[in-house]
């Protein structure tokens, strides 16, 4: 190519600066041999033998160079087939007479969230639909039924339970949405997770009571843990509350706390209806349901142990599920346990 070298020297100046952004960009000539490439694009893998290896990409080179405008593309990009598909943002345009740039943009996870928060509404809008239909015909139930006492008492009944669920969906929706967005907002410090384990115990005995649950814990004191005792407090009864919602009456539920090669583990047991190891996998997704049926008597609403799994991965931890129908389920939370500066420096 008639002078190359200052080719080069242009490509490998506008490679600099790519690498001044950490932006992802290839030069490439008239041939569409690849000049020169930002380390970005080597860590992608856009390129092989000093070519671009996507076709669609390398005809967006072309386009540019024909119509010596710039243009875009959105597309998925694998160097190969083991390789993890990424959603790209592509920009090709003119660099010199000789030279096309090309521009890679990773979307790959705003295309992620954009998705979840696209099937988060479809998924809202879907379960308030349920309970403010059913609030809407029980009140016109009820100023038909005005006359007759037994009716209204009926209706009036329905009503609130469907009020109630409506809140409590609500509420898990608001809960859900702040800890996704990684909004501790309560004061991060240190706490003690045996008297949060405590209080997440009394916050559902009213409701085991009701059933004839007994719950029983072994929570020793001085297991100490950083972040936001709110939000492990909320995961902690959701985790109780599933146990009770789930367990046959008159039976029990056990809360126990250890520690466990650095970890603070709560290992929250019922003797219940268990899930089926099919489903396994999909319980800690936002509204899933084993059985949507025995939910609905339940007031479940699908979002709790959602709650659990990112309250968990929000402080560094995890919520893992061992169970099996008919005998019972035990998910365990596991969390960091706080270590002053002493412990960390002989680590």
């Amino acid at each position: 190519m008639v002078g190359s070298s200052k080719v080069k020297k242009v490509a490998s100046d506008a490679v600099a600066f790519l690498e001044v952004l950490d932006t992802a960009g290839v030069v490439a000539d008239l041939t569409n041999q690849v000049v020169d490439q930002s380390s970005k694009a080597k860590d992608i893998g856009l390129v092989e033998y000093d070519k671009v290896i996507s076709p669609e990409l390398v005809e967006l080179m072309t386009q540019a160079r024909v119509t010596r405008q710039s243009v875009s593309q959105e597309l998925y990009f694998a160097k190969n087939n083991r390789s993890p598909k990424l959603f790209i943002s592509a920009r090709a345009t003119l660099l010199s007479e000789e030279l096309v740039i090309l521009l890679i943009e990773d979307r790959t996870e705003a295309k992620r969230l954009d998705e979840t928060r696209r099937d988060f509404v479809e998924n809202i809008s879907h379960e308030l639909k349920t309970p403010i239909s059913a609030i809407s015909l029980l009140s016109e139930a009820l100023q038909i039924a005005l006359d007759d006492p037994e009716q209204v008492q009926k209706f009036a009944t329905n009503l609130q339970r469907e009020s109630k669920r409506l809140g409590a969906l609500v509420t898990k929706i608001i809960q859900l949405s702040r800890i996704q967005a990684g909004d501790l907002k309560g004061e991060i410090a240190v706490f003690d997770l045996g008297h949060v384990i405590d209080e997440a115990v009394e916050l559902n005995q009213f409701l085991a009571d009701s059933k004839g649950v007994r719950i029983t814990a072994d929570t020793p004191s001085g297991i100490m843990i950083d972040g936001d005792s709110e939000l492990i407090s909320m995961a902690l009864k959701n985790l109780i509350e599933n146990a009770v919602l789930y367990s046959e009456n008159n039976s029990n539920v056990g809360v126990g706390l250890s520690v466990v090669d650095d970890f603070a583990e709560v290992a929250v047991i019922d003797k219940g209806i268990g899930i089926p190891v099919d489903q396994q996998e999909r319980i800690f997704e936002r509204f899933y349901r084993v059985d949507p049926s025995r939910s609905r008597d339940t007031g479940g609403t699908g979002l709790g142990l959602s709650i659990v799994k990112h309250a968990a991965n929000n402080h560094g931890g995890e919520v893992t599920l061992f169970s099996r129908p008919n005998l019972g389920s035990t998910f365990t939370l596991r969390l960091p346990i706080h270590q002053d500066d002493q412990q960390k420096d002989t680590k």
